[in-house]
């Protein structure tokens, strides 16, 4: 083997290591196998039945990107964001995989997806759309303005969080 060779591999495996360490123990919370659409649809169905009004909170992401898992894990733990989200929102993770459009059938699914969610992907990810309770956009929140250092600021995703539920949205409901 010529060093060359050697270096690839040893960068392969570096990065490979290094990848599955900052996953290790985040929970994977998008199922790749559910179709988008209907999970969108279900969760707009849910915010129809809910006694208060509720909107959706749509992560886009996907389990291949760590900032998309620590977001999720953040509001998890965080009790106060977590009922905030409770209370407010059907929170669901929307699978994105930018890498599967290999076919044409699959490229048509994408653009669909990501039309009926305002085009979010060029934000990033994960990006956060809200969702009325008639599936409109109503915001695109590019999660970077929610970091701080290597996780998410409570305050800023607080913020986030009140200013698009549906009574600061919309008062007379």
């Amino acid at each position: 083997m010529n060093k060359k060779t050697i270096l690839t591999l040893f960068c392969f495996f570096s990065f490979s290591v290094l990848f599955a360490t900052a996953q290790s123990g985040v929970k994977q919370v998008y199922n790749p196998a559910l179709d988008p659409m209907a999970q969108i649809d279900s969760a707009l169905a849910l915010t129809q039945r809910t006694e208060e009004p509720k909107y959706v909170l749509c992560q886009l992401g996907g389990n291949w990107c760590p900032w998309c898992l620590l977001f999720a894990e953040f509001v998890s733990r965080d009790t106060d964001i977590n009922q905030l989200i409770q209370d407010n929102y059907v929170y669901i993770h929307v699978n994105y995989d930018p890498h599967l459009n290999h076919d044409e059938s699959q490229k048509a699914k994408t653009k669909a997806l990501l039309d009926r969610l305002g085009r979010p992907q060029r934000f990033g990810f994960p990006v956060l759309i809200i969702l009325d309770q008639q599936g409109k956009v109503i915001h695109i929140q590019d999660s970077s303005f929610l970091e701080e250092g290597q996780g998410y600021n409570k305050k800023k995703v607080l913020r986030f969080l009140k200013s698009w539920r549906p009574k600061a949205v919309n008062p007379s409901i």
